[in-house]
């Protein structure tokens, strides 16, 4: 599906958007892989590090609908990782997290439709989920507009949702910040409440993840994988195990647990093996049998009244296996781009459909 395709990563200066470029080198022969984002620096150390000539680098702001229409002629799918993400700052800027993360929404909808893009998935987040900060409470509205997007698309143009929870090798994430003041000969750790869970996935699973839902993508779908979960306490403990903890307080805009589906939403919720996709709240034209993903692969809705929350969660991470995915993480970065998909034992993405 993704060889000789034009594809554009919104945000692609972040730590995804690396780590997907990475992976489409690696797995893919795409014709063109265009870098889309507004700080001029990270694109030209961007470029240090990827040296294939199928990828372009364009600045420009989401905020921007004439520069988006311009870098979306001719692609063929977009990846809408752009945003406005900490949240003490949206607390007290919300215009420019509403910019961005509402308004830039809307444009990136109304330029793929213009230019006839086959498929956009947003990347969203598990704070989009009943959300208490405005960062939270914007991208649950960018969620609402590129799902009804569908209807006014005239289904040319698909747009999906992809939302997950917090990524080990991501630099927005605590893991960095611990490691930063262990570094620097911290006497403890602080902590916001020793009750506080979260959601985890990979940076390499959570590429494998849109790319698998790039491909299952009928439009109007959120999905959302099945993900471990982890005690604050607990990572900080495997991360300096000698270390005492600070209790400091939940910040402003902060959630003991975090939810990617909600009981509200359990009517319109189907499991399959790997994942859960939330269908959306009306009905489309054409119709689409959300039961039966675009492989064929077939879903059963869940129990009234399900939630999938990070502190009832089934699935648990212990510290050996944060340790051993941030040590992943660390390996992944040293690897050459260069290498092929046998020298790059560290990925599995055999069941990525490619058609």
């Amino acid at each position: 599906m993704l060889d000789n395709s034009v594809i554009l990563l919104t945000g692609g200066t972040g730590s995804l958007g690396k780590e997907f470029i990475k992976i489409l080198l690696s797995y893919y022969r795409p014709e063109k892989i265009i870098v889309y984002s507004r700080d001029e620096l990270k694109q030209h150390e961007m470029s240090q590090s990827f040296k294939s000539p199928i990828i372009n680098y364009r600045l420009g702001d989401v905020r921007d609908r004439d520069r988006l229409n311009q870098v979306m002629r001719g692609v063929d799918y977009v990846i809408h990782a752009a945003a406005l993400k900490h949240i003490p700052p949206g607390e007290i800027q919300p215009m420019e997290y509403i910019q961005t993360n509402v308004y830039g929404a809307h444009n990136i909808i109304n330029a793929a439709i213009e230019n006839q893009v086959k498929k956009v998935i947003a990347i969203s987040t598990d704070k989009a989920v009943n959300p208490i900060n405005l960062y939270g409470a914007t991208k649950l509205t960018a969620d609402k507009l590129f799902i009804a997007a569908n209807n006014i698309s005239t289904r040319m143009t698909q747009f999906s949702i992809v939302r997950y929870g917090n990524v080990i090798g991501s630099r927005g994430s605590v893991i960095p910040f611990f490691q930063k003041i262990i570094r620097e000969g911290a006497t403890e750790l602080p902590i916001t409440d020793r009750r506080m869970t979260r959601f985890w996935i990979e940076l390499h699973e959570s590429v494998e993840f849109i790319l698998k839902s790039l491909g299952k993508m009928q439009g109007g779908e959120i999905f959302i994988p099945k993900i471990p979960s982890m005690k604050i306490t607990d990572l900080a403990a495997a991360l300096a195990p000698e270390l005492p903890h600070k209790i400091i307080g939940i910040r402003p805009g902060e959630k003991l647990h975090e939810l990617l589906c909600t009981k509200e939403h359990s009517y319109l919720t189907l499991e399959f093996s790997d994942c859960y996709i939330i269908k959306p709240p009306f009905d489309l034209c054409p119709p689409v049998d959300f039961s039966c993903n675009g492989i064929g692969e077939t879903g059963i809705p869940v129990p009234d009244g399900f939630e999938y929350s990070s502190d009832q969660n089934t699935q648990w991470l212990t510290q050996e296996q944060l340790l051993k995915a941030i040590q992943y993480w660390v390996d992944a970065n040293k690897t050459a781009v260069s290498l092929s998909r046998t020298e790059r034992p560290y990925l599995n993405l055999r069941k990525i459909p490619t058609s």
